[in-house]
């Protein structure tokens, strides 16, 4: 065998004249040991027939070794730690992916590959699993119950359940069941894409298009109201430039034309007046 690395070695995998050790306790390894012994069986791995018996026990070794890097991703997310046993597995499945896709040839250390899967398997967990808003404990667990009492329920009744009936079944008040069943609209969102089924006739539709958006005009007249006191203080060649600029949309030339005057002036006693109508505008009233 290559290398100096002392072990207990159990069963053997042999490849031709190479011998590559099984571990007895790989889940012990200090971490170093198991980065060295690590690439020796990625090594190994990549020269056995993938199916074979040998090659599933240096699968399985390279799990058990690094299993430390499912440990150390899971701990960023210690603050669930009801969870953290189904952390632990789904991090275990990233891990998984991790050892079948690596390759000695990458210019990284297998740890490095390997927690970013870990950490996006753990989060695609959070994200299929886990309440589209934050709701309180007690009222994710009451929509667990809340959904077996409305089975129940409709079955013995043949239809569905009143809110009273529920808080009877549930030993609950009536304002508890609603509050569990507005509780129980977080636990999943739904994408504005979504089809909405509607009229046969008029087709699918997403669901953003029954969303009212902002209307940009009712912004636009709030503007106009606060603008006219504002315009009403103008002295009357100001307004005048002002309406010829803006309402007849003529040029600073044209304008200077029209007044007697150069367009240069007529620029200044623009950007004079716009000025103050802005300053008037963003100042708070009161």
């Amino acid at each position: 065998m290559e290398g100096d690395v002392t072990m207990t070695t159990g069963t053997e995998v042999r490849t031709g004249t190479e011998r590559l050790p099984e571990i007895a306790s790989p889940q012990a390894m200090a971490p170093q040991d198991a980065r060295d012994m690590s690439k020796l069986f990625f090594s190994r791995l990549a020269t056995l027939e993938e199916g074979t018996a040998e090659h599933q026990l240096a699968r399985n070794t390279l799990i058990e070794m690094n299993m430390s890097l499912v440990r150390y991703a899971a701990g960023r997310f210690r603050h669930r730690a009801d969870e953290m046993e189904d952390i632990v597995q789904v991090g275990m499945i990233g891990l998984i992916k991790a050892i079948d896709r690596f390759e000695l040839s990458r210019d990284t250390q297998f740890a490095t590959f390997a927690v970013p899967y870990i950490v996006g398997e753990i989060k695609r967990f959070f994200r299929d699993t886990s309440w589209a808003v934050h709701v309180p404990r007690r009222l994710q667990e009451a929509r667990v119950e809340l959904a077996k009492a409305k089975e129940e329920l409709a079955t013995r009744l043949g239809r569905a359940p009143r809110v009273a009936e529920l808080a009877a079944l549930m030993n609950l008040t009536e304002d508890e069941v609603v509050e569990a069943q507005v509780a129980a609209n977080g636990y999943s969102s739904t994408s504005l894409d979504a089809p909405v089924h509607g009229d046969p006739e008029d087709g699918e539709a997403a669901l953003a298009e029954f969303i009212g958006e902002e209307d940009p005009a009712l912004e636009l007249v709030e503007d106009f109201h606060a603008l006219a006191p504002l315009l009403a203080e103008l002295g009357e060649r100001d307004r005048q430039i002002l309406h010829l600029r803006f309402v007849d949309e003529l040029t600073q030339a044209q304008i200077g034309e029209h007044l007697g005057v150069s367009q240069m002036h007529v620029s200044r006693l623009l950007a004079r007046t716009l000025k103050r109508l802005r300053a008037g505008m963003l100042t708070p009233a009161g």
